[in-house]
């Protein structure tokens, strides 16, 4: 079902089609890409559709085209989560089969009342294992979930910016969802099955997905598919101290005139770029990104504010 690592450094970048790309989605395809690049690897682009009820239509293409504009230029075919269902079912019922997971009929609003806090699946709080034992009496199973006591769930790694990370999944989060009630498959879950058949070797991207990256490993090593090497980029904050997004009003990076935001990004992965570098064409500013791109000087926090 999954490839072995390959040799080749292999990174990617994987874009929800929520909306357009901006400041803070253009930091994290940038630092994918010049690290892709500074390993002599390859780069791919993933279309992560898979949350249907948030996709917005033409957002994708759209997407793709603003890379194309900014001359960061992918390998391969282009896969769409979309399309993956099969592949997502697959590894559900691997781990049905290994006991590794189980129906919940758990809401929201139960979790909630559990009163037990901690990182939760999306933020929130600690599952508390109602349904691990099985379901109560006269309820439906709704999603499915994990069983984080299956195998050692104290995760710890070592990211290639922010350092050492250790997690207790089962404690700090409990039995996540792989499987949701809406029939569609959890990010958590599609991601890995995804990096595993792209034969990922190096995922970079931003640091608002640090605290998901335990429960990946977990997963990976349940279904026996290779762990790849993480580096969490610093996201990018508004002036309120908000998270860029399409829920901040986060502004569409403009495509016409991708040298001046470029070299912002680069500033902001602590780059240093001369500022003459403003007025110099898009393949000029790629060739000192290129010759001057460190990792090592990109700050190790998990995010601090633009200046967009």
């Amino acid at each position: 079902m999954y490839r072995g690592r390959p040799e080749r450094y292999r990174g990617r970048f994987a874009p929800s089609p929520t909306g357009p790309l901006h400041f803070g989605s253009l930091v994290a395809a940038a630092g994918s890409y010049l690290e892709a690049r500074a390993a002599g690897g390859e780069w791919l682009v993933r279309i992560e559709d898979i949350d249907t009820p948030r996709i917005v239509r033409g957002a994708a293409d759209e997407i793709l085209r603003t890379l194309e504009a900014f001359g960061m230029h992918w390998n391969g075919t282009i896969i769409y989560q979309s399309a993956r269902s099969d592949a997502y079912h697959a590894a559900l019922e691997q781990l049905r089969a290994q006991g590794a997971s189980y129906g919940c009929a758990c809401t929201r609003r139960e979790i909630a009342d559990s009163g037990i806090h901690g990182l939760g699946s999306d933020g929130g709080p600690v599952y508390p294992g109602t349904c691990r034992d099985g379901l109560p009496p006269g309820r439906a199973a709704r999603a499915t979930r994990v069983r984080t006591n299956i195998a050692p769930s104290r995760i710890t790694f070592d990211d290639g910016i922010q350092g050492i990370i250790t997690q207790d999944v089962e404690h700090q989060v409990g039995d996540f969802v792989i499987g949701r009630a809406d029939s569609l498959t959890a990010y958590q879950l599609a991601v890995v099955v995804d990096d595993a058949a792209q034969g990922i070797t190096d995922v970079v991207r931003g640091a608002d997905l640090l605290d998901s990256t335990p429960r990946q490993i977990l997963l990976q090593r349940l279904l026996g598919t290779p762990t790849p090497h993480y580096a969490h980029l610093p996201v990018a904050l508004n002036e309120q101290g908000e998270k860029l997004s399409k829920q901040t009003l986060a502004s569409a990076i403009h495509a016409e005139t991708p040298v001046p935001m470029l070299v912002n990004v680069l500033a902001f992965l602590g780059q240093q770029p001369p500022p003459q570098l403003l007025h110099a064409s898009l393949a000029q500013v790629w060739e000192w990104a290129d010759a001057h791109w460190q990792r090592r000087k990109i700050p190790a926090v998990r995010a601090m504010r633009c200046a967009n």
